[in-house]
């Protein structure tokens, strides 16, 4: 065990590096950030280099070891470990660094590592690092629309990949269940490729559906008239038109910075 001031030395360096505002703890973050963009990618190519034997095993342990690294540091740089993990986000990674570290018995659930993809891009780590000036505009909600539209369309199509190749003679690669899950999801429904059985009728209905709900949040994010975040101080409201005068709730006069000072 090491000294109770080494402890607290350590705690307040993952603080300093996971929430400081200074030029050093702002590379540390964009790097971490930029490692995670990474370890995405190799989750997106996981299909297709799980094919490579022996050396996607070593990259997967590879990728496990630094997951297991930021973990340790949020972990010890959070106020309370309880809270941090309450948090869904933390159970999600939790999950994605128990099918690295167990990749051959867990790879059928692999596809759900695309949701570090959902967490990351909706955490406030992201956008304190690299979205701060962008923090409750639409820049950021466009993003956030746009990234849970990637992950459903990923995971689904790693479900439908690691569930029904080899059981369906029209998908026999990745780039099968994707172009299944895009035709389905816009609801083009083509035919080409259909899956058997009631089952394979139930995701169908379901990624059509859900689909459907997420273009509509894209859309809705993109064309929607403009709002800034500036919380009014007699009812709450948290967002108002950039040139509000008074607030659309209560009628308490504003003062909204200009954007552009």
């Amino acid at each position: 065990m090491p000294p109770r001031g080494e402890g607290l030395r350590l705690r307040a360096r993952m603080r300093y590096l996971y929430h400081g505002t200074s030029p050093l703890a702002v590379k540390f973050r964009l790097a971490v950030i930029a490692i995670d963009f990474a370890i995405i990618a190799f989750f997106l190519a996981a299909p297709i280099l799980h094919e490579a034997g022996i050396v996607f095993y070593v990259i997967d342990y590879v990728v496990a070891l630094i997951l297991i690294a930021d973990l340790t540091g949020r972990a010890i740089a959070h106020t309370d470990i309880k809270d941090w993990l309450k948090k869904p986000a933390t159970w999600v990674d939790l999950f994605v660094l128990a099918t690295l570290l167990f990749p051959y018995w867990l790879f059928n659930l692999g596809f759900l590592r695309l949701l570090r993809l959902w967490t990351l891009l909706h955490s406030e780590f992201f956008w304190r690092t690299i979205g701060h000036k962008y923090d409750d505009t639409r820049v950021e909600e466009v993003t956030k629309a746009v990234a849970s539209l990637t992950t459903f369309i990923f995971v689904v199509t790693g479900f439908v990949y690691t569930s029904f190749r080899g059981e369906h003679p029209g998908i026999t690669g990745y780039l099968d269940a994707l172009y299944f899950t895009i035709a389905t999801l816009t609801t083009t429904g083509f035919g080409d490729i259909t899956l058997p059985g009631n089952w394979g009728r139930v995701l169908s209905i379901f990624v059509m559906l859900t689909g459907i709900t997420l273009f509509l949040r894209l859309a809705q994010t993109v064309f929607r008239p403009h709002k800034v975040s500036h919380p009014c101080p007699t009812c709450g409201l948290q967002k108002h038109d950039p040139d509000a005068v008074h607030c659309k709730a209560c009628g308490k006069i504003l003062c909204i910075p200009d954007e552009g000072a």
